[in-house]
Order: structure tokens, then C-alpha cells, then sequence
């Protein structure tokens, strides 16, 4: 094995043991601490993210720990904006599709177990009409470096967002404070975030970092 295949594996070996330790950390986080956590987060959003008027917003259903978006879901339907959530592409399953989300929308869980729409192609919005994509991840650093779950389907989905550096949509990664690491082992694909948002601070880095 050559030296640079040696420090990859080095690096995935990293990675995976990272977000280990993180997931571990956010599932042992109680019920009480992830219920203050959503109620911080939901203040947190709203005094520090702009949003036009009946802005489509994309985020997520939590699942293995994350930090708890259903109150800020409730938050956002009650201004008027509309909510869509990542739905795994039916044809090219290594890609996410994004699709409106209402309050009485048919559910059915993922092969990951996670909670997403039941697929109506009516209501799957352009990526580009998004004003916002909040996203999931594993862990963050101060560079604005983001470990997700490794199965790259944010990534992949935004892939020609990056390259062509698309004005939308913007994007937030969502993290409990104890997700935030001094460094992270990067690979050649990942792409900085421009800001993350934790229950208590707000994180932002130029696009270009």
C-alpha cells in the first residue's frame, strides 16, 4: 500500500470512528435535554435567519439523535412559509428528491427507517426553488466542515448547486452543540457550510472558506 492510499484509509477509518463518538454523544442526550434543545433551536432560528415571505423551506425528520426539528416545522407553517422534506429519488436512489410537507401529508418510513412523504411527483419542488435547505449532520468543526452519515446523498444532491455556486438554496446545517469537533478529517468531495446553528449559537464562515 502506497503512502497516500495509506493516509485515505487512515482518514476513513477517522471518519468512522468520529461519528461513532458523536452519534453516541447526541443519542445520550435525554429526552428533557432534546426537548430544551428544540425549544432553543426554534428561538434560535428566528432571530438570526432571514427568510422572505412564504419562503419554501427545506428540512428534515430527526432520527438517531439528531436535534428535534418538529417544533420549528410547526414554527414555520404558522408564518405562512412552506416546508419540504428529502425524499430518496425513486429511479436514482443515491440522490434526494425534495417534496412539499403539510400537516395531514401521507408518511411512510425510508429503508432507513427515517419518515419521509409518500411520494407525490406533484408536489416535488426544483432544488432551485428553494430559498433554504437545513441540513442534517454527524459532526461539524470551526472551519465550517460538516461530517454527515457517510452515505453522501446531500452531496450528491447538491452537486451541481456547488459547482455552479447557486444563490439558492441557502444552506444551514442544523447540530447540538456537542456535534461541534476543533477538526475534521475531510475528504476530496466535502464542501464547507456557510453556517451551522446549534440551539445556541450561530456559526458562519465565508462561501469560499
Amino acid at each position: 500500500m502506497n503512502k497516500t492510499n495509506s493516509n485515505i484509509n487512515k482518514s476513513q477509518v477517522d471518519r468512522t470512528n468520529l461519528r461513532k463518538m458523536i452519534r453516541n454523544a447526541r443519542n445520550s442526550l435525554s429526552a428533557e435535554q432534546q426537548r430544551a434543545a428544540a425549544t432553543n433551536l426554534n428561538i434560535n432560528f428566528f432571530q438570526h435567519i432571514e427568510l422572505p415571505k412564504n419562503a419554501n423551506v427545506g428540512v428534515y425528520i430527526q432520527n438517531d439523535g439528531e436535534l428535534d426539528t418538529s417544533l420549528l416545522i410547526q414554527s414555520l407553517w404558522d408564518k405562512k412559509h412552506h416546508v419540504f422534506l428529502p425524499v430518496i429519488h425513486p429511479f436514482n436512489h443515491a440522490n434526494l428528491l425534495f417534496q412539499k410537507y403539510e400537516k395531514n401529508s401521507p408518511m411512510k418510513a425510508n429503508r432507513y427507517a427515517i419518515l419521509e412523504p409518500k411520494l407525490d411527483c406533484s408536489a416535488v419542488a426544483p432544488l432551485a426553488s428553494l430559498d433554504l435547505l437545513l441540513m442534517p449532520l454527524v459532526a461539524f468543526d470551526e472551519q465550517g466542515n460538516r461530517l454527515g452519515m457517510g452515505g453522501g446523498y446531500y452531496d450528491r444532491t447538491l452537486a451541481l448547486h456547488y459547482a455552479e455556486q447557486r444563490a439558492k438554496p441557502a444552506l444551514v446545517g442544523l447540530a447540538h452543540d456537542c456535534q461541534q469537533v476543533p477538526s475534521l478529517p475531510t475528504a476530496a468531495w466535502d464542501v464547507p457550510l456557510p453556517t451551522i446553528l446549534t440551539p445556541t449559537k450561530l456559526y458562519t464562515w465565508p462561501k469560499n472558506n
